[in-house]
């Protein structure tokens, strides 16, 4: 009996246990670890916004592998039918939508990579997403993720994410008319080129503003094959973790010092840890132009693919970052546009995503009003109303609006570019390098052959002025203004040959690509070769009087000796030989005024924007040692039979 008693009060205690367990196991909540002195901080808080001007949503999008991707959406409060305007980013989302928290939209918006304007007051709702493994979104990170293929083994690509976005929004969006348009500055303007790949239906319009196109021909990561150093700290901060919690770091005030301490790039990379970064070591493993990069260029992707989305891409004509894609974008698909109203193009005269912002000029150079203000008003607000708002009317924009610099006026073109080498209604024409470094339209006759410096990379020329300040928008950093600075503190040097032409006495006019063309020597076995073309200011401006004598460059840029036989074929410069160079210079559309001058400056390093070439021919210039980097003696030559010129693409002369 009493054993019964017993296991029947063990049997009830154990079935109170159990029941108390299943209690709390029902009761995740945490429990207060004081709970005579709470939290002032409640388990989950929701902001009071009723009295706001818009609506905001944060979701997380599914892709087709089930991948999330972190959403920002900000809908005008009372929106019924609006289009949607789409921004996918690596640099926060968050961020991008909250630039000073606010219950207005507009504060909130103001700022990169927002047209806010035109935004806000054509009451459009506002999208911004987090890249594939970037901030808030799942999935892993790729720089400029390809297209699935070669380079991308995947299903997934932007071009697929962007389509499984769009597909979402429009299906659960329901203040939408069901029309997206696609829009971003340089990264976020990639994205937009991926969205034309295989578009989605409800994809009306795309502006790509500055994209990355082609990282090694002329963007972000090479020039002609010269490598852009201070590139690297982009991408230290961007590929080291998801939401750029590492900062590039100096121990030296001026960047020309920091670079030139650790001799070559790819031991830079060494000593930063960058061995780590899978892009990196991409990068570093292909120096030339071989299958890793052109497979992946914009302008050839596009080119193989069906034009069905109207779309403007917009372009700065002193991008110091992505001078070269959008312009190679234009070229590849502009033929596919059979009626001439599915690609429009802009150019401006702007830094890297100063359309956006305020633009009535750029460093030292004064435009007389804001430009950029203008192109949001009369181009770019009509234009995405016409796509995206129901019963919008066609609008009259032009195939191609220029901004003609030197003049200071817009233009309304029919085609780009009005002149060129081979195939435009009007052909360029040589402007010679000539003895006593004059420059001019006649060839050279008889005189001294060539001139001659030497290039010594133990004292290579700064790009600008010393100190060189890092990459950088705010703090007072003028990154985005070097592409205008003053090229006389390069004109003065004996290591930089310059030529002048005469006084000119009626406007000199260009619209296209300065083709250079460039009969030279070196006594070394590689050689970097960077040429300037420049609009010299007369002595005085009175009504500007530090614009006195301003060589003001035009257009600019360097190419890597090794690659003239080709940019996927690398080869040894055959030593004291004169060699033929051609390359293309950033397209201009200028104009020389009368008083002015023209200016060609020729010389062998640019840095620290690019990485100094050695002069001794190495397979892989990052890995080149300190015994590899040589002083060469450098030879132009402007005789009748090797002649140097630049092609300008002239109109009206």
């Amino acid at each position: 009996m009493k054993i019964t008693v017993r296991g029947t009060h063990t049997a009830l205690l154990a079935l109170l246990l159990s029941l108390s367990g299943a209690a709390l196991a029902m009761d995740d909540t945490p429990k207060p670890q004081y709970p005579d002195y709470p939290s002032e901080t409640p388990a989950q808080f929701k902001p009071a916004g009723e009295s706001f001007d818009y609506v905001e949503r944060d979701v997380k999008i599914p892709m087709r592998d089930g991948v999330k991707l972190n959403t920002v959406i900000l809908i005008p409060k009372g929106t019924q039918r609006a289009g949607m305007v789409l921004t996918r980013t690596p640099y926060d989302a968050k961020a991008l939508t909250h630039h000073v928290m606010s219950g207005h939209l507009g504060p909130m918006l103001q700022g990169y990579d927002n047209a806010t304007d035109v935004i806000v007051e054509d009451g459009y709702i506002r999208v911004i997403q987090d890249i594939r493994g970037k901030y808030g979104s799942e999935g892993d990170y790729v720089m400029n993720r390809p297209i699935h293929g070669t380079l991308n083994p995947t299903q997934v690509d932007d071009a697929t994410d962007t389509y499984d976005t769009i597909d979402w929004l429009v299906k659960n969006v329901p203040e939408s008319n069901g029309r997206v348009g696609t829009i971003g500055i340089s990264y976020d303007g990639f994205e937009p080129l991926m969205s034309l790949v295989n578009p989605h239906p409800a994809l009306k319009v795309a502006v790509p503003m500055n994209p990355m196109v082609d990282g090694w021909m002329g963007d972000d990561w090479f020039h002609h094959g010269a490598f852009r150093l201070q590139n690297m700290a982009y991408i230290y901060e961007q590929s080291a973790s998801r939401d750029n919690y590492y900062k590039w770091w100096s121990s030296f005030h001026d960047d020309y010092d920091l670079f030139m301490h650790y001799v070559s790039a790819g031991e830079m990379g060494k000593q930063y840890g960058m061995q780590q970064l899978g892009f990196w070591n991409k990068l570093t493993a292909h120096p030339a132009y071989d299958a890793f990069w052109s497979d992946q260029a914009m302008d050839k992707v596009l080119a193989a693919q069906p034009l069905k989305v109207p779309t403007m891409l917009v372009h700065s004509l002193w991008d110091q970052e992505d001078i070269y894609g959008d312009i190679a974008v234009y070229r590849a698909i502009k033929p596919k546009d059979r009626h001439g109203d599915m690609v429009k193009l802009v150019m401006g005269p702007w830094h890297h995503g100063q359309e956006i912002d305020e633009a009535s000029s750029l460093g030292a150079i004064r435009f007389g009003s804001d430009t950029a203000k203008y192109f949001r008003e009369h181009i770019l607000r009509p234009y995405l109303a016409q796509y995206l708002k129901d019963g919008a009317p066609k609008v009259d924009i032009a195939p191609v609006t220029a901004y003609q610099t030197g003049s200071n006026q817009w233009q309304r073109l029919g085609r780009w570019p009005l002149a060129c080498e081979e195939g435009c209604n009007a052909k360029s024409r040589p402007l010679y390098l000539q003895t006593s470094h004059e420059l001019g339209f006649s060839a050279p006759g008889a005189g001294n052959a060539y001139d001659e410096y030497i290039s010594d990379p133990a004292h290579p020329i700064p790009f600008r002025a010393r100190p060189i300040q890092p990459v950088g928008y705010d703090n007072g950093l003028t990154w985005p203004q070097w592409l205008v600075d003053d090229q006389r503190e390069a004109s003065g040097r004996t290591d930089v040959l310059t030529y002048v032409s005469d006084v000119l006495t009626r406007p000199l006019t260009i619209a296209g690509t300065p083709v250079v063309h460039l009969a030279a020597s070196t006594s070394g076995t590689d050689s970097d070769w960077v040429v300037k073309l420049i609009d010299v200011y007369p002595d005085q401006v009175a009504e500007q009087p530090e614009m006195g004598g301003y060589q003001l460059a035009v257009s600019m840029d360097i190419f890597r000796g090794r690659y003239r036989e080709g940019y996927d074929k690398p080869k040894p410069l055959a030593a004291n030989q004169p060699l033929s160079y051609r390359f293309d210079l950033p397209t201009a559309n200028h104009a020389f005024l009368p008083g002015h001058r023209v200016m060609v400056q020729v010389q062998s390093s640019w840095f620290p924007l690019y990485d100094r070439n050695p002069q001794t021919f190495v397979p892989n210039i990052f890995l080149a040692g300190p015994a590899d980097y040589q002083p060469a003696t450098q030879r132009v030559y402007h005789s009748a039979q090797l002649a140097s010129y630049i092609s300008l693409p002239v109109t009206g002369n």
